[in-house]
């Protein structure tokens, strides 16, 4: 159906009037996606049979994917580059009168994530696809994804992101493969045949019902599944409670990503999201597996399960549950399987983020796998006390039980055979600070899987205009071997190829500024050094310290009518968690500071501040390939990769950074000379916070533009801010500024004074660019799943 344009319109038409029941001339840009969406969906069913009897039939090693958040974006028109017949559909579809831009616009985002770790997920999925590589996603089939933002008088307000409202046309429900949860009850004990035995009674039973979706490769040999998990009501419904009841409580399982946690009851939810994705997962792992292999006991043989984060460790006690009650195996068994199955990846320094349960919490809920955790930390405090006799202190510390909690990052790496952080420096940290009681026990565990972002969406469907470029330089190699974007690099030095560079740019701000003008009404100078900060609102990823460095180029201005810069457009786009008050002033922050200087017609034709409210994967793909510049100024040690740094890299914009996360190991790629690098390290970091000895006030005191900033935020310079900004003037002096703000504001200022003198040599500027664009293929996820696949899954190509 998609061999030619006049095949394609033939049948596009037919199935059309056949879906909805009404003529061509009739039809929505709605009903037009969902015909085409199955149409390509019809296409490769064939394709996603057969990979499913090939990895069959070869008795491939599967890896499984578990991940709280998939981040996917539209899937359309990546969906259609993929399969290699995006031409072909957009000439059909122009022949009916119908732009395809009009019809992918018209998709939902699949927003199943809050930022980094979901999309990272989603490229993860596309990169084994389009390897050939055996492996699937699991998730849960979020109702709401995160949420859909308004910005309102400049705060954020949060609604329902409904990107089911019209359904989802790639996704199969598959009811016949559901998976019995269960929660709550108790736990028997009995001997059979002299064996003790458990089974978990009384309990509250939960459907996960399938929805499998197809993950298609580049060039459409493989395509692989990512199955997601929706929570609806068992046939037998509990005595303790009515039917709503029931009803309401099942199915918030799997209505909203993130409940908000500050309360119990949130807590449980949560929870019972982790193990629900976990139980409905190994569930169906492990009835694939006996369905070809008879029994458990070379599971890990077979299959390698990764977690993503802490949030499905409970994988390694419900594969333990598995194989002790339902598989019958002694408990040695069951812990080598386990432990030679399961891998694990930690994405953060936070201490926050290392989740940790209270018991009062876990043990009701999940008692059986209580009972198990139990006994893992009893035989793990054991093994340590055998290691350090009398070191009661380290005991404590290593603990997966103590004080009232269970430590979920504790349990992941005992009961896991690999451990891996997301950037060189991430990986050292976690060896030496974080983990370095556990690195010391288990140093072969750990190691480092450096992130990756997939350049087939990033650069090939995101910008087209420059991957045209790209290819008409060095030929098309790269689509499928990003590392030869290296071939790139001696056009860096060639005049032509840069003035094609800064005019392919110089494009995409154009239509970057269409849309702001369209979102905002603010026209913008598509002249301008588009300098751009979008990513989740958090402290230490320092958008206040941005907003800062405006608010004083701001007061510059107005100041000394002698001073001047080149043309700058700030752009934001962020959301903040529901519940982070602190990261909503921020916004309300960054709105406030937009509407006066916007409004200002003595400084608004040099400097405009933008914020894109609803930040998300379809907007992310209009602001990369329009950025000049690329804001990665997180606190030293606190980000753990970063991959807005590879997609905004790849898209030809330069970085301004601290020697953070990935930001490390572009400076090593593309050289000094082509980034912009300030701040702290993150031993000076790390010194400050076991030492001592940062003192706010004293850069508040010796700093006439940090003082002057600073004072603004509460001084009535914001006419609208009554006492909205109070917290962020307190975070700085009173709580003595946590993640050194004030510290690196003259470092950063005088870093951006940089970025404006190299941008005024044109020339040099589009060197830099393109050096940084030749360079950025190592930062392809292709390279990390190889990684993966062949140092911690052990999984081959399907050939």
């Amino acid at each position: 159906m998609f061999s030619n344009k006049e095949e394609f319109k033939a049948v596009f038409l037919k199935k059309l009037e056949m879906m909805h029941g009404k003529r061509f001339e009739e039809s929505t840009i709605r009903d037009q996606y969902q015909t085409l969406g199955n149409m390509v969906r019809e296409y490769i069913s064939k394709n996603w049979i057969q990979t499913n009897e090939r990895s069959r039939a070869n008795n491939h090693k599967k890896v499984y994917y578990l991940s709280i958040e998939f981040l996917l974006g539209r899937l359309l028109g990546s969906n259609l580059l993929n399969l290699g017949i995006r031409e072909v559909v957009e000439e059909g579809l122009h022949d009916l009168g119908i732009h395809l831009q009009d019809i992918e616009e018209s998709e939902a985002d699949a927003g199943l994530g809050n930022g980094g770790l979901g999309r990272l997920a989603a490229c993860f999925l596309d990169s084994l696809a389009s390897l050939n590589l055996p492996g699937h996603g699991y998730g849960i089939r979020y109702k709401h994804g995160l949420f859909d933002q308004k910005i309102v008088d400049g705060f954020q307000v949060e609604l329902p992101e409904q990107w089911l409202r019209h359904g989802n046309v790639w996704e199969v429900r598959k009811e016949d493969l559901a998976v019995e949860v269960n929660f709550w009850g108790k736990v028997d004990a009995s001997y059979d045949g002299g064996r003790l035995t458990f089974r978990h009674v009384d309990s509250e039973k939960v459907m996960a019902v399938p929805y499998d979706m197809p993950v298609i490769g580049y060039g459409a040999k493989t395509v692989n599944t990512l199955r997601l998990w929706s929570a609806e009501p068992a046939k037998t419904f509990p005595t303790n409670k009515n039917v709503m009841q029931y009803k309401r409580e099942t199915e918030a399982i799997s209505e909203f990503l993130y409940p908000d946690d500050t309360h119990d009851e949130g807590k449980i939810l949560r929870l019972k999201q982790q193990y629900f994705l976990v139980a409905a997962s190994i569930g169906s792992i492990v009835r694939t597996h006996r369905r070809q292999h008879g029994h458990l006991y070379q599971l890990h043989e077979h299959v390698a399960i990764h977690v993503n984060d802490t949030h499905p460790v409970l994988a390694i006690p419900e594969l333990m549950r598995v194989l002790l009650d339902e598989e019958g195996m002694s408990w040695d068994d069951a812990w080598h399987i386990t432990t030679n199955t399961i891998s694990y990846t930690n994405h953060t320094t936070l201490s926050e983020a290392l989740e940790k349960w209270p018991i009062h919490i876990f043990q009701p809920l999940l008692p059986r796998i209580y009972m198990i955790v139990e006994e893992i930390n009893e035989r793990f405090c054991r093994e340590l006390w055998n290691r350090y006799p009398g070191q009661w202190k380290r005991i404590e510390e290593m603990a997966i039980i103590a004080h009232g909690l269970v430590k979920m990052a504790h349990l992941a790496i005992v009961g896991s055979y690999s451990v891996n952080g997301v950037a060189k420096l991430h990986s050292e940290i976690l060896k030496y600070r974080e983990m370095k009681l556990f690195y010391e026990v288990f140093p072969q565990k750990f190691n480092n899987k450096t992130n990756g972002i997939t350049h087939r969406r990033w650069l090939l469907k995101a910008n087209q205009e420059l991957s045209l470029l790209i290819t008409q330089a060095i030929g098309d190699r790269w689509i499928k071997n990003p590392e030869t974007l290296l071939d790139l690099k001696p056009y860096a030095f060639d005049a032509s190829f840069r003035q094609e560079l800064g005019n392919v740019k110089q494009k995409r701000k154009v239509l970057l500024a269409k849309r702001i003008y369209q979102q905002t009404g603010i026209v913008v100078d598509e002249s301008s050094i588009f300098d751009v900060q979008v990513k989740r609102l958090h402290a230490y990823k320092r958008q206040l310290l941005n907003v800062l460095h405006i608010m004083y180029l701001y007061n510059r201005l107005k100041e000394d009518t002698s001073f001047s810069i080149y043309p700058r457009t700030f752009i934001f786009g962020a959301k903040a968690s529901p519940g982070y008050y602190y990261a909503k002033r921020i916004i309300k922050l960054i709105n406030s500071l937009a509407d006066k200087i916007n409004g200002d017609p003595q400084t608004n034709e040099q400097l405009k501040v933008i914020f894109l409210e609803n930040y998300r994967v379809s907007l992310a793909e209009e602001i990369f390939p329009a950025a000049d510049v690329s804001e990665q100024i997180s606190t030293a040690s606190k980000e753990a990769s970063g991959t807005g740094n590879m997609k905004f890299m790849m898209n030809g914009a330069i970085t301004l950074g601290t020697l953070d996360g990935a930001n490390i190991e572009i400076l090593e790629a593309v050289g000094k000379e082509n980034i912009f690098i300030f701040g702290l390290t993150a031993q000076e970091v790390l010194d400050y916070y076991q030492n001592g000895g940062y003192r706010a006030h004293e850069y508040y005191h010796h700093d006439r533009r940090i003082k002057q900033v600073v004072d603004q935020l509460v001084n009535g310079f914001f006419r609208d801010a009554h006492d909205h900004f109070e917290p962020i003037y307190d975070s700085l002096l009173m709580q003595n500024d946590e993640y050194f703000v004030l510290r690196d504001f003259a470092a950063y200022a005088e870093a951006q004074e940089r970025v404006e003198a190299a941008y005024r040599n044109r020339d040099r500027w589009l060197q830099m660019s393109a050096i940084n664009i030749a360079h950025s293929g190592y930062f392809s996820s292709d390279r990390t799943i190889q990684e993966y696949a062949s140092d911690i899954w052990k999984i081959k190509p399907m050939l």
